[in-house]
């Protein structure tokens, strides 16, 4: 992996953990990609999909399909979400 690939994998994860930070119901003095959505930063089924919206917009991604979200329980799984659509976008 090239230095510039890290540094855009930075900027995506930075972005995404303003974009949780900001809509957490419990705000967390500092997050880590180990934090559970739920039962760390208190996430319920309404705001988990207004967070999905949010990281959809943000990024430019089309809508996620249910199937895609399941298992992404942390935060660390977020990141890794949207990594892997903006590399799968830049695919096609």
């Amino acid at each position: 992996m090239s230095a510039e690939n890290v540094a855009a994998e930075d900027v995506i994860a930075a972005k995404v953990r303003r974009l949780v930070t900001a809509m957490a119901p419990r705000t967390p003095t500092t997050l880590a990609d180990t934090d559970r959505l739920i039962e760390d930063l208190e996430f319920e089924s309404l705001r988990l999909m207004e967070l999905t919206v949010a990281l959809e917009r943000a990024f430019g991604l089309p809508r996620y399909r249910p199937e895609q979200l399941i298992g992404v329980r942390r935060v660390g799984e977020v990141i890794a979400l949207v990594e892997g659509s903006l590399s799968e976008r830049a695919r096609s």
